[in-house]
Parts: C-alpha cells; structure tokens; sequence
C-alpha cells in the first residue's frame, strides 16, 4: 500500500528535496512501507532478527506476553556466536574485553537495562531483574555483572576465536592517521532491536548489542538507553533503533518516533521525521548508518533507515520474512 503525504508535510519534503539533502530519494521507495496488520506482530532488526522472531513468535503462539516474546526472541541472538554485534561472539573494545548493553520495557511503562556487563551472555535478561527485581532502571559495569551472579547468571568468558582474530588484526593495522573506528565490513551486522504485540494488543520492546567494535572502554551507546535505543507507550506504539548509537541518543530517537505517532503519524512517518533530524544535524550528509523499526497500537509496521544495506524481519499474519529496509539517502 503507497502511503499518501499531507499538504504540509510534501512542502517541507520538497524542501528538503530542492536542496539536495534528500537526493537520492525514490519516492515510490520512501513511502510504501506501510501496511496493518494483526496481533502476534513481531519486527526486528538485521538478518539475524530472522531467527529470533521465531522464537518470539513461538512464545505468542502459546498465548504468553509480549514481554515474554521479545526477550526469548532477542536471546538466540545473544547467544549465536556468529552475530558478531550482540552477545557470546560480539566484537570486543580497545581493550579486547567484550561489553554488552541492554534494555527492556514491558506495556506498563516499566523498563531495565544493564550498561556495559561483562561475562555475562544474556543481558537482556539481567535487564528484565533490573525491572522486576529493583526501583532502578539502569545498572553498569562491575555492578551490572555483580547484580547479575547474586540473580544466578552464570559467568562466561564471550571472547569467541573469531572475535579475538578480528582485535588482533584491528591493532596490528592501527597508525596515528586512522579514525578511531574503521568503516564496517559487510558481514557486520549490528544491534537486534525488538518490537513484539501480543493476541491482547499489548505491546513490548527489547535491544541488546556489543555496541561499536574496538570502542574506547567503558563507551555505552544507544541500546541501554529507554527512549534512544528502544522506546514503548503501550497506549501508542513501540520503536527501536539500530546504527550509530550516539547520534540516536542525541535525538532520544525511539522516544521521538513513539512521540510523533501520538501525533497521528504512521510508524513510516513517524520514523521519516526523526531520520530527518538527524539528517540535518550533520549538514544534510551523515556518513553513518540509522534505522528505527516501529508497531503502532493498531498492528501497523513502519521499518526506515538513512542510508541503503538495513534489512528487518517481520512475522505477521504467520509469516516470518526478511525485508530490505527503505532508505532516505543514497
């Protein structure tokens, strides 16, 4: 279905447009991401998120929450050795340690996360004891690992063979000229973030990663952060982001797409303005990666990124597919 755009909102596109910002727009591309659907919806980001909405979709099939869904769902890709972003195989730091961030939100409004654990392979779930378990949100570093073993996680050591080649490899190549992190390669993958809603309408959100290979120690991005890296009102919808973590922060990026569909906007809407805000904060051209994917209350998908190569799988109406995300800029 090809969504229409209001008066207003084709103006300031075409601004947009005229001054070269948005150049590489298909309009036939930007705005046909749109399409309701039923209960039992989940998206996620990345390839990976294939096999993690099956087994979030195996949990709605049993009548469970959304809540339950979307950590059982964003676990496998926790502890897939071969997801080189997230969990048991995600790349290390500068220090060649590897650093997890993590964050859920239920449809009540309560949320947890975990910033910066080690040793620990499913921080999504230390998240979900932060929430249930504690009055914080948010736990960090050698206390996040320690909350963790007194809840009966087990200690492991996530620095798989493949990971350390790759550290080594990244300091041996290392000279005074280089930026602090190189281009990605294209098997990277990057953050799973999950909106699931269950047969009741509820709806739950989840995002785990390693955050940016070969970070400076201690660095924590988007994904443990409510209302940048995964934001949900049950009243209105759920989003979550996935990319370059510190520009989503800077725009409290899911928190704004939730915002604007408040407004009325459909997910591809609400996803299109915060896109934009990032999009003019680096001069019209930033050479990064973001996407944000969102549900409404109503069952209605939005999946959009700055740039081409994002990919979100959707299960809905029983089906589990991978898609080539939309994009803005070419």
């Amino acid at each position: 279905m090809t969504r229409m755009i209001s008066r207003r909102g084709f103006i300031a596109w075409s601004a947009l447009l005229g001054s070269g910002v948005l150049s590489g727009v298909k309009a036939d591309r930007v705005f046909s991401a749109k399409g309701a659907v039923g209960r039992n919806n989940v998206i996620s980001t990345w390839r990976h998120g294939l096999a993690a909405n099956e087994a979030a979709a195996e949990i709605l099939r049993n009548g469970k929450s959304a809540l339950d869904a979307v950590e059982a769902g964003v676990r496998v890709s926790e502890g897939d050795p071969d997801v080189t972003s997230v969990g048991y195989g995600g790349l290390p730091d500068e220090q060649g340690r590897v650093t997890l961030d993590a964050s859920i939100m239920n449809s009540k409004g309560n949320a947890g996360a975990v910033g910066c654990i080690e040793n620990i392979k499913h921080p999504i779930s230390v998240a979900r004891k932060v929430m249930e378990e504690t009055d914080h949100v948010m736990i960090v570093g050698a206390g996040a690992t320690e909350f963790a073993k007194l809840h009966g996680f087990k200690e492991e050591d996530l620095l798989t063979e493949k990971a350390r080649k790759a550290h080594l490899e990244w300091k041996a190549k290392l000279s005074d000229k280089d930026d602090w992190l190189p281009p990605p390669k294209e098997d990277d993958h990057d953050t799973i973030g999950m909106i699931a809603q269950d047969d009741r309408g509820d709806i739950a959100g989840a995002c785990t990663t390693s955050g940016l290979r070969f970070k400076i120690h201690g660095r924590v991005g988007d994904s443990p952060i409510v209302g940048a890296g995964m934001y949900v009102d049950n009243e209105v919808g759920g989003a979550a982001a996935t990319g370059r973590g510190e520009a989503v922060i800077k725009i409290a990026g899911s928190h704004l797409v939730v915002e604007n569909m408040r407004r009325g906007a459909s997910p591809m809407e609400a996803i299109e303005e915060a896109l934009k805000r990032i999009i003019k904060a680096h001069n019209g051209n930033p050479e990064f990666q973001v996407a944000f994917i969102a549900i409404s209350k109503q069952g209605e998908f939005g999946a959009l990124a700055l740039r081409k190569g994002f990919q979100y799988a959707l299960f809905r109406n029983g089906a589990n597919k991978l898609y080539d995300g939309e994009y803005l800029l070419s």
